[in-house]
């Protein structure tokens, strides 16, 4: 996966959530995601883009909490 913005997605099939690791190191949980979305994120050109214009507009997210050591 290429993207300036996006370091890495994971997705959780049976909770349908969207996990997006930004490349400034924050993570965030996008929730009600189908499988579909994913699938067409996954597919995108540029998911970065398609991130900003199709994902995060429309869904719930919250950014997972850093662990302090």
């Amino acid at each position: 996966m290429r993207s300036s913005v996006v370091r890495s997605v994971g997705y959780d099939e049976t909770d349908w959530v969207l996990q997006v690791e930004f490349t400034g190191g924050k993570v965030h949980n996008f929730f009600r995601v189908p499988p579909e979305e994913f699938a067409r994120l996954m597919k995108a050109t540029s998911v970065g883009a398609y991130f900003q214009r199709e994902i995060k507009p429309y869904y719930e997210y919250e950014e997972e909490d850093g662990l302090d050591e």
